[in-house]
């Protein structure tokens, strides 16, 4: 049998049929939104799969055969009922898109900062407090949403991610200002809404080159120092909560 796409999604399935092994040539599967607990160790041989859709059901484990699909691009792992990813995870070479949102992850592991080609990771919604310092190694990455976790830093290996366009990091537990992203020279767009920040370091006029987006709101800032003055005189939108 051959076929290129077999979406099962919201079909209420429990239990995944083995003949979808017997597809040739499979590049896309849709599995989200069933009643899955499990998958099975030969969703790994499914070596053609392009995109993966597990999202929105109760599944429990990610197999670590998951790290076998060398040609994956597209992951969805987001609200399982899984404790933690597979280190295996940072096999997938050709990743480009990572969303393992709203799982209660407490950690996540040091081997994805070996997904070298990942474009956007997406972790809002679970109970991290940090990040491996091996992620500045994603270099390529252009989005990271963070939102609703509990992360009080960033590593400071994070002034490597030089494609970076957005980061995202609503409602954390920040202690410190990300000094390290004033530096990124393609950041366009940074929230640090509903944060722990209670004042802003100084920098140098040339900090932020390319913001056009600055969300400061929710934050206990009696000073705002030049430097974001100089932002908003650049024509980045700076949103404030007023006084």
């Amino acid at each position: 049998m051959s076929a290129r796409s077999v979406n099962l999604g919201g079909t209420g399935v429990s239990r995944l049929d083995p003949g979808i092994r017997e597809y040739v040539g499979l590049r896309e599967l849709y599995l989200h939104e069933n009643q899955l607990t499990s998958l099975p160790d030969w969703v790994g041989d499914l070596t053609e799969l392009r995109i993966l859709d597990l999202s929105h059901q109760p599944l429990k484990v990610l197999p670590d055969s998951l790290g076998r699909l060398q040609q994956l691009e597209f992951l969805y792992v987001s609200d399982l009922a899984i404790g933690e990813l597979p280190s295996s995870l940072g096999n997938l070479s050709a990743l480009l898109y990572l969303g393992a949102t709203d799982n209660g992850l407490t950690s996540v592991p040091e081997s994805l900062g070996r997904l070298g080609n990942l474009l956007e990771l997406r972790l809002y919604g679970n109970r991290l407090t940090e990040l491996p310092d091996a992620y500045g190694d994603l270099h390529a990455l252009r989005e990271l949403h963070l939102d609703r976790n509990a992360i009080e830093r960033l590593p400071a290996t994070f002034d490597q991610l030089t494609n970076l366009r957005v980061v995202s990091l609503r409602a954390n537990a920040l202690m410190e200002f990300p000094v390290q992203l004033s530096r990124l020279p393609l950041l366009r767009h940074l929230d640090l809404r509903a944060n722990h920040l209670t004042g802003l370091p100084d920098l140098p006029p040339t900090a932020f080159p390319a913001l056009e987006k600055l969300d400061l709101r929710w934050l206990d800032l009696p000073v705002v120092p030049e430097w974001v003055h100089a932002l908003t005189t650049r024509g980045c939108a700076v949103y404030r909560t007023a006084a």
